[in-house]
């Protein structure tokens, strides 16, 4: 082979100029001692370093040296190893190359790399010394709006989608609220006459005490004088006489004046049966409760009405929660509300509405309800903090997507519907209830559409964007 070919090669790719030059090179001219390759490193050698990145990827930069806070180098980005929104993949013979496709098609205009709605005729960097983006014909999609991404693109930005489907919408409100007694498990016992305490059982407030058990005994000179006269009319041993309860005179009055003296029904049948009057009374618990309240101490004198013990049955209690004025058109008696206190951990109580309050409160805008909870352990305690949740969704499904799928603007909600081939279609849509992470669909997406659920705001941006610079141009062409 004739070495000229070599000598014209070698002098191409070592670039030499002049005759000096040529006979330094010479001896390097031959094919086994001769290296035309430049090599990856030698190439980002003569490049100029456009910022300095996190050597983790993470999203912070640089426009000098920096380390990190462990002490390693931010990693130098150079001229033309910036971010790329070209696909990577390999492209098939047969189809030629994105950059002479791109070639091959008119520049309308160059945007900004970082997005900013700014554009420019010819080429330009902007601040940080990056290129400006070439936008070809036929990169605006003009099908309904529909924007479409490159697979890179796509899989960098974390695209997700999910189709919409048949769900059950599971929708709670969550309210705290306090244990309160049931208002018809309250008992008061006091005197209707004069009385004094005669003694007090071993019974403190907060005591539980059950139907029957002796509490105090009174003495009480009405009483007794209605006792007395009661027993007075009473058959000896062995008379017989009719039923002094349903014959009228003055057993029957002497019956009534004992009972309208409040006197125990026990007391009475007692008189009856042994024809003695009592010195004093025994005043017992008219039903199974605590005691919340002992006013009665030995010795002391009582009035007509003074309240002596005060008891609560709180074998079922209530709970009252406040909830936002917008969710009264959901709520109804009946619905199962689910019951947690925070004395409790761990522990459910199940309940349901039993009354809504017909009034609204004014300053918090809320409506009250009543909730019955059985109590039978007594785990809960009066004026005990809890939290409530009011299950009010249906059990019928319906079709529902993600809510991370809508971008709301308050006037209106759009989705991004994937229609294949890396184009996404913008949909406005009706919604319904939410619940569980989901929202009801009513109307915009069909069944089985695929939306997209992640990185739903990048392409927002994205197809505000190219409205934004498709609005520039018309505007430029327009004489």
């Amino acid at each position: 082979m004739s070495r000229a070919p070599w000598v014209v090669a070698a002098f191409a790719t070592l670039g030499v100029a002049g005759a000096g030059g040529f006979v330094s090179a010479w001896p390097n001219l031959w094919p086994a001692q001769t290296s035309g390759i430049i090599t990856p490193a030698a190439a980002e050698v003569g490049r100029t370093v456009i910022y300095y990145q996190d050597p983790d990827g993470r999203p912070f930069y640089s426009l000098t040296p920096k380390k990190t806070a462990d002490g390693r180098e931010f990693r130098p980005v150079r001229a033309g190893q910036d971010l790329s929104f070209e696909p990577a993949a390999d492209v098939p013979a047969t189809e030629p190359a994105p950059a002479a496709r791109a070639a091959s098609r008119r520049v309308l205009y160059y945007r900004n790399p970082m997005g900013l709605p700014d554009t420019s005729p010819v080429p330009k960097k902007d601040s940080m010394g990056m290129d400006y983006i070439a936008v070809h014909e036929g990169d605006d999609d003009g099908d309904g709006g529909a924007i479409r991404l490159t697979p890179g693109r796509i899989q960098r930005t974390g695209v997700k989608t999910e189709p919409a489907a048949l769900r059950v919408i599971r929708t709670v409100i969550r309210a705290p609220g306090t244990i309160q007694l049931d208002e018809r498990r309250i008992a008061v016992i006091s005197l209707r006459t004069e009385g004094w305490v005669q003694k007090v059982e071993d019974v403190t407030t907060g005591s539980r005490v059950r139907k029957g058990q002796p509490l105090m005994e009174i003495y009480s000179p009405a009483i007794s004088a209605a006792a007395a006269d009661y027993a007075a009319q009473m058959p000896m041993p062995g008379e017989v006489r009719s039923d002094i309860r349903a014959t009228p005179g003055p057993g029957r009055g002497s019956r009534q004046r004992l009972m309208n003296l409040d006197v125990p029904e026990a007391v009475i049948t007692t008189i009856e049966r042994t024809r003695v009057a009592p010195l004093t009374i025994a005043w017992a618990a008219p039903r199974d409760g605590i005691v919340l309240e002992r006013n009665a101490i030995e010795g002391t004198r009582v009035q007509p009405g003074d309240v002596l013990f005060r008891l609560a049955d709180i074998s079922l209690v209530w709970t009252l929660i406040d909830v936002a004025e917008r969710d009264l058109g959901s709520l109804r008696t009946g619905l199962p509300v689910t019951v947690r206190a925070r004395g409790h951990p761990g522990r459910a109580f199940d309940g349901r509405i039993a009354v809504i309050y017909p009034q609204i409160n004014r300053e918090t805008r809320t409506v009250r309800l009543r909730i019955e909870l059985p109590n039978a352990d007594a785990a809960l305690l009066p004026e005990m903090y809890v939290d409530a949740e009011v299950d009010i969704g249906s059990q019928q499904p319906v079709p529902a997507i993600p809510e991370s799928a809508v971008i709301d603007s308050g006037s209106r909600q759009v989705v991004f519907v994937d229609r294949g081939d890396g184009r996404f279609e913008p949909r406005e849509v009706k919604l319904g209830a939410r619940g569980g992470g989901y929202v009801e669909i009513r109307g915009g997406v069909a069944v089985d559409e695929p939306v997209v659920i992640a990185a739903t705001f990048l392409i927002d941006a994205e197809s505000n964007l190219r409205a934004a610079l498709r609005g520039f141009t018309e505007a430029g062409a327009r004489p």
